[in-house]
């Protein structure tokens, strides 16, 4: 999977969400549309990209998606 490509994707999703006022609400349902909507592969490769470069190409409300919701994406 490209990682630059998932990671545009991951980034419209999170634009998305930051207009809802709880961003600790927000963080939760962009992690729950990736488990919802994106394949386990996607999920998986948007982590390893993580894991390589840290948050690197993340907006922020991504970021905090993936730090404060990892386990439910897995």
């Amino acid at each position: 999977m490209d990682a630059d490509n998932l990671v545009r994707m991951a980034n419209r999703i999170g634009q998305f969400f930051e207009a809802m006022p709880d961003a600790a609400e927000a963080a939760q349902q962009v992690a729950e549309h990736l488990k919802k909507f994106w394949d386990p592969r996607m999920r998986r490769a948007l982590l390893a990209h993580v894991d390589r470069n840290g948050s690197a190409g993340l907006n922020a409300m991504v970021e905090a998606a993936l730090t404060r919701h990892r386990a439910v994406l897995d």
